[in-house]
């Protein structure tokens, strides 16, 4: 049947789309102003993008095969959770192609590669606890081989009872780590003296990272006893200290190079890790370089997801919708092990006030251990689940109230005074949150559309729009106080050119060109004249992931501390031989201005060269200000907010639960902006993957414990015909970090992911309008047709019961 949706004619007007672009050329265009050859707030491509498009960018995988290379590839678990009774590997080790197999025996050293907690084993010791967990290794003589080979294993079991459900995790005490309260004032007394309490709950699904270049990892022997590592990695040190551990040798032995990686967004932080162990095992055993990449379902079912997380609140309010008191409970599904997943409840439990001052507050976070694969990092590190139930509450006070939820949500925003400070007691500094919506929401003819939407559902019984403006007020820095930090090296040749090498890893987020702006910005030189080095760990040492928004800030410090170095000691070279003053010797436009005189950048440095002046040198920078303590629940966790927010607008059929995404506005502050064509790249890419989250993109596992969607037939991600088809996206003009970041940016990478709650709080919108914007639907996340459609049924049988 032919959906009634395509009644409605979404296409957007030639001269609609002119304006969008002509917001984005203007942002673009304004953040060129007052810019030096350097290019720090000028649009610059992503330093590979050619490459990207010709297909001559290499990844691990592209690279030329080694002498002797073997394949690499893991027998699987069957079982959610059993004991190992034995393991026949007579077939395995005669198979064709096979060289060798492994299994925790022949681990030399460690056997336990968890990133902050034990718990998980590089091959499994005993027991499994998830249907997929590598149980050995073999490496063959081709890819295909190895694949075929592990299949020819028998394995008994003794099956144990598995944990698949966070409920009964919960009823089981089923933890990986122990519970965790935040908790400021009396919130249960508050709740109770307040005019109106309500209650719910809501399961957010997780989601598949989904990566173009899947993980893989080649371990190459050296004359020394060492290994040398190619990985796909957001974590090159976390890389070379694992494998020095299995491997029983010291770091110095390891070198891991990482020079792009097709996508990340987490899944890559730390569990990139065990498949560049074990190719470094097999590369041990055999003295031959073993390549281990994973097939795309191997993948899906092998690494861990999004955590799912299933929350619930109760919340007291008073008659204009101001919440008075309120206690939150997140319940983190994190799989069968720790991996990240202390830190990343923390953080839901951190972000469970998203924009909202919350005076009399109780959260608690529940880590909840289920026999699936253990889940990690992913874009927004737990802050979107803990968002999710706040944004829900707005929506749930407003249609109690009869009001619209934009009311309810501006009401209870982060003030400047006595409503500024959060439940874990750090002071939301700077605030703009006000003036981000009041902007938003007049740029966006938000209260125009309203009333014409209202107008819309009243006249239509099929078809239901919605519109819902929501912000976001996102910490910046690590809540692991140690992570952020950050070194970079930086050399001048003679001819004037510089190489750059930072312990961030490029993952196509324009990471490297961010960094060579701002080395250029320092010397006052053509972004051209850089060269930027794959991630070494013989080149950055100790170096923390890329993750937590944190890749600019952190490494773009190091390397300017870097070229801050090497830039005085030009200035001082200088001064001695010209007899000149400090305030006498300019860089500008690629030359040296020394006093009187002018020599190109290249002849300056040549001069210094034979001058004998260093012209390399190592940057380091440390977040400062940072700190938490976990024992009282107080802190400042975070360097820094990043704030933005919303509108988006939305049509449902409620015959099928079909729906389009009609319009989104953004407007995003990211400070002072070093590459506005990069960071609006960013910003649409996240609300785009955020957007896919919340609809489309759902993770089904069965009785069993076992993963259905586990290949692209089966898991959807969004698509261009996902896109809205009004998107427009502006900068917050004139709005320099007061922090002390890189030239007073802010973070880009995760904040704008949550925008699109937007869409989510929109199709809620829609639904409501069902029985007069009177009830609250329940919409559990991916908000996919199906789950529309039942919402749509609930509302309705409301609306009907209320009738009678």
């Amino acid at each position: 049947m032919r959906s009634l949706i395509n009644v409605e004619k979404f296409a957007v007007k030639k001269a609609d789309t002119l304006k969008i672009q002509s917001n984005t050329n203007k942002s673009l265009i304004d953040g060129q102003k007052n810019v030096g050859l350097g290019g720090v707030g000028r649009s610059k491509k992503h330093d590979s993008a050619d490459k990207h498009v010709a297909g001559e960018a290499i990844y691990v995988d592209d690279r030329p095969s080694l002498r002797g290379e073997l394949h690499a590839a893991v027998g699987q678990s069957a079982y959610a959770h059993a004991n190992i009774i034995s393991m026949d590997l007579s077939a395995v080790k005669a198979a064709t192609g096979v060289i060798s197999v492994i299994t925790v025996e022949d681990v030399p050293g460690h056997t336990d590669i968890g990133p902050v907690f034990p718990g998980d084993p590089v091959l499994a010791i005993g027991k499994v606890e998830f249907i997929g967990q590598p149980l050995f290794a073999v490496a063959a003589t081709s890819f295909d081989l190895a694949r075929r080979a592990v299949k020819l294993a028998k394995i008994d079991y003794e099956e144990l009872e598995a944990v698949l459900t966070v409920k009964d995790a919960l009823a089981k005490q089923n933890f990986v780590r122990p519970p965790f309260t935040m908790k400021r004032g009396d919130s249960d007394a508050a709740i109770k003296g307040a005019t109106h309490q309500l209650s719910g709950e809501i399961n957010v699904g997780g989601q598949e990272h989904f990566y173009l270049e899947g993980q893989v990892s080649t371990a190459e022997p050296t004359e020394d006893g060492g290994m040398n590592i190619f990985t796909s990695s957001q974590h090159p040190s976390e890389v070379q200290k694992l494998v020095a551990e299995v491997l029983a040798i010291p770091l110095n032995k390891v070198l891991v190079d990482m020079r792009r990686m097709g996508g990340g967004f987490g899944g890559k932080e730390t569990q990139a890790a065990q498949w560049a162990c074990i190719a470094a095992l097999l590369a041990n055993e055999t003295k031959r370089p073993v390549k281990f990449k994973l097939a795309r379902m191997d993948d899906m079912i092998m690494t861990g997801k999004r955590h799912p997380f299933e929350n619930n609140y109760t919340v007291g309010f008073d008659a204009q919708g101001q919440i008075k008191g309120i206690n939150i409970e997140v319940n983190g599904n994190c799989g069968y092990s720790p991996d990240l997943s202390d830190a990343i409840v923390d953080r839901a439990m951190f972000h469970s006030d998203n924009a909202y001052y919350l005076d009399q507050a109780t959260i608690t976070g529940n880590r909840c251990k289920l026999n699936t694969v253990s889940h990690t990092a992913y874009r927004g590190f737990g802050g979107p689940q803990g968002m999710m139930t706040i944004e829900m509450i707005m929506d749930d006070i407003a249609r109690h109230l009869g009001k619209d939820p934009l009311e309810i949500r501006k009401i209870n925003l982060y003030g400047k005074d006595d409503r500024n400070v959060t439940h874990y007691h750090q002071t939301v500094e700077h605030n703009n949150l006000s003036e981000i919506i009041d902007s938003l929401e007049t740029s966006s003819d938000y209260q125009a559309r309203r009333q014409a939407i209202t107008e819309f559902n009243a006249n239509n019984t099929i078809l239901k729009k919605g519109l819902s403006l929501t912000p976001v007020k996102f910490g910046i820095s690590f809540t692991v106080q140690h992570l952020n930090q950050a070194g970079a090296l930086v050399h001048i040749y003679t001819d004037g050119t510089i190489h750059l090498s930072h312990g961030g890893t490029e993952m196509g987020q324009g990471l490297n060109i961010k960094v060579a702006q701002i080395v250029a910005e320092e010397f006052q030189v053509d972004v051209d004249t850089i060269a930027i080095s794959s991630a070494r760990t013989d080149k950055v040492p100790n170096s923390s992931p890329t993750a937590a928004s944190s890749g600019t800030d952190l490494n773009g410090k190091a390397a300017q501390a870097a070229a801050k170095t090497i830039k005085q000691r030009l200035i001082d070279f200088a001064c001695e031989k010209y007899q000149v003053e400090a305030g006498q010797v300019h860089f500008e436009n690629s030359n040296v201005i020394v006093g009187e005189q002018s020599f190109s950048f290249a002849e300056f440095t040549q001069l210094a060269y034979m001058g004998r002046v260093s012209l390399s040198s190592t940057g380091f920078y440390k977040t400062p200000k940072i700190h938490f303590d976990r024992a009282t629940g107080k802190g400042r966790p975070f360097f820094y907010y990043a704030t933005g927010a919303a509108v988006s607008e939305v049509i449902i059929d409620t015959l099928t639960g079909e729906y389009k995404t009609l319009r989104t506005d953004i407007l995003q502050d990211v400070g002072h902006s070093i590459n506005p064509a990069i960071d609006i790249g960013q910003i649409e890419g996240a609300f785009i993957q955020g957007m896919g989250w919340l609809t489309t993109e759902e993770l089904v596992w069965n009785e069993q414990g076992r993963l259905l969607s586990n290949n692209p037939a089966t898991y959807k991600i969004p698509a261009i015909n996902d896109t809205p088809a009004d998107f427009r996206v502006a900068l917050v003009p004139d709005a320099p970090n007061r922090e002390h970041t890189i030239y007073n940016s802010k973070a880009v990478g995760e904040p704008p992911f949550m925008l699109a709650i937007s869409v989510w709080a929109a199709l809620k919108d829609a639904i409501s309008s069902i029985n007069d914007y009177k009830t609250s639907p329940a919409l559990d996340t991916p908000a996919t047709p199906e789950r529309v459609l039942f919402a749509v049924a609930a509302v309705k049988a409301q609306a009907a019961a209320a009738a009678k």
